[in-house]
């Protein structure tokens, strides 16, 4: 079931990812994800434990964005989703890329949940208490409702 799961999601996020608009050189370039999705792909199932930042122990939902950003592109992200909103370039949502993040107020706060946009309107995310980390529509109510922004972060920088 695990595996369905992961190929399920992975199959819808590859065409988005096919699918970037050519831009000028002025504009920023969307970087290629697939790895990033493949590595937090492998975390469905993981527990949800606040401020838990291990795959092994448990994920809330900014620690699991720092594992596979840190993990997949050695990208360090701050620890709060607050913070990871800050430390990211803004977007429309109509500019969502699979790889993007995506920031929820759920805690009548904004930027109070974050998870990582996989393409075709579905987010992976480590949601709350009793829950294991997945992949959701973001066009159901209840997160249509709490959604509050999008951001983008910048590819590594090679030397």
């Amino acid at each position: 079931m695990r595996l369905t799961t992961c190929l399920l999601a992975l199959c819808l996020s590859m065409p988005a990812c096919a699918q970037i608009p050519a831009q000028s050189q002025d504009e920023l370039e969307v970087p290629q994800r697939s790895a990033l999705l493949l590595d937090a792909m492998g975390y469905i199932g993981t527990p949800y434990v606040r401020g838990g930042n291990s795959g092994a122990t448990g994920l809330d939902c900014s620690g699991f964005v720092k594992a596979v950003f840190e993990q997949a592109e050695s990208v360090h992200l701050p620890r709060s989703a607050h913070e990871q909103a800050r430390a990211t370039l803004t977007i429309d949502r109509a500019e969502l890329q699979p790889g993007d993040l995506v920031f929820f107020n759920t805690l009548r706060r904004a930027f109070s949940h974050v998870g990582i946009y996989l393409g075709e309107g579905r987010f992976i995310h480590s949601p709350r208490t009793g829950a294991q980390v997945r992949v959701e529509s973001m066009n159901t109510s209840y997160w249509k409702t709490r959604f509050n922004g999008a951001r983008r972060v910048p590819p590594p920088q090679r030397p």
